[in-house]
């Protein structure tokens, strides 16, 4: 039989695992214990009816110990789910232990109150972004440093290797013995005549080509050739006053190049009679031009 005050004096004066003593008191370890102080009210070991509260992933349970059960280890605790409602909570410790010692249901009260605070705490701080500060130890970064210095100087090896493989290749060292792949070779090959193409393009000079400037010349000497001719404007029929400054502009420089072409035939004869004969008075020529839109004519004397 169970007797509490045996096992007191046992765990007290002797030995206990859970007994943690520091300079400011003895504490104790054990997960059951109400109050986390080492004394004989708050033991869960030398007492045969205790009650405490205990956390599993954020849910609380009220754990309750009683006589009745102290030959059955497996069944020695009944466990009681606590809603989060902290006033709920209270009234559920109060239906459970109403004729416990007081002592015991204000410890196990006291015990909610503070694991609820806990709680509200850590959600507020899992909320709140904070820098997490990462050390990396100088063994890793020394380790770091000698793989990447021995990986370059690798590199540098197998690179200078290559090239002096390829040059006795060239050269026809080996000869037929050695079996080395052909598209590695083809592709070094490929790489250097593209590098010799570019040099290639870079030295050739640039072409020089000829156009021709003087189209716009040609048009405007025509235009002062054909602005020694007097033309009389007088003759015009009735029908062409209504016509517009503008219309007339357009009508006459589309009849610059057939007056032109009559003005140097009609001088070419004169010439030639002027050679011929004696000297007479310069003959005046009359042109004539004939507007397609209307029945008017353009009188020209040179």
């Amino acid at each position: 039989m169970q007797h509490d005050e045996v096992i007191w004096q046992v765990i007290r004066h002797n030995h206990c695992s859970f007994m943690a003593k520091i300079e400011t008191g003895k504490f104790c370890r054990n997960p059951y214990n109400v109050t986390g102080i080492c004394n004989r009210s708050s033991c869960p070991l030398a007492n045969s009816r205790y009650a405490t509260i205990r956390d599993h992933d954020g849910v609380f349970y009220l754990y309750m110990k009683t006589i009745e059960r102290a030959h059955q280890p497996n069944q020695l605790w009944e466990r009681v789910k606590l809603p989060r409602n902290y006033e709920k909570a209270l009234e559920i410790i109060d239906k459970n232990l109403m004729y416990w010692p007081k002592f015991l249901v204000h410890k196990t009260k006291q015990r909610l109150t503070k694991m609820t605070q806990m709680r509200i705490r850590m959600r507020k701080l899992a909320l709140k972004t904070r820098e997490k500060i990462m050390t990396t130890p100088r063994k890793e970064k020394k380790r770091e440093a000698r793989r990447e210095e021995k990986a370059e100087k690798a590199a540098v090896l197998d690179k200078s290797i290559e090239k002096e493989l390829l040059e006795r290749l060239k050269k026809g060292v080996y000869g037929d013995i050695y079996n080395y792949p052909a598209d590695k070779y083809n592709e070094i090959l490929d790489k250097e005549q593209l590098a010799a193409d570019d040099i290639e393009e870079d030295e050739e000079e640039a072409e020089i080509e000829f156009v021709e400037g003087y189209d716009d010349l040609e048009e405007e000497e025509d235009i002062e050739d054909f602005g020694g001719l007097a033309v009389n404007k007088s003759n015009l029929d009735d029908d062409d006053v209504g016509l517009d400054n503008n219309d007339d502009e357009e009508m006459v420089a589309v009849d610059h190049k057939r007056v032109r072409r009559e003005s140097s035939l009609a001088l070419r004869k004169l010439g030639k009679d002027e050679g011929g004969t004696k000297p007479k008075k310069k003959a005046r020529v009359l042109v004539e031009v004939e507007q397609e839109d209307t029945d008017g004519r353009q009188k020209a004397v040179h």
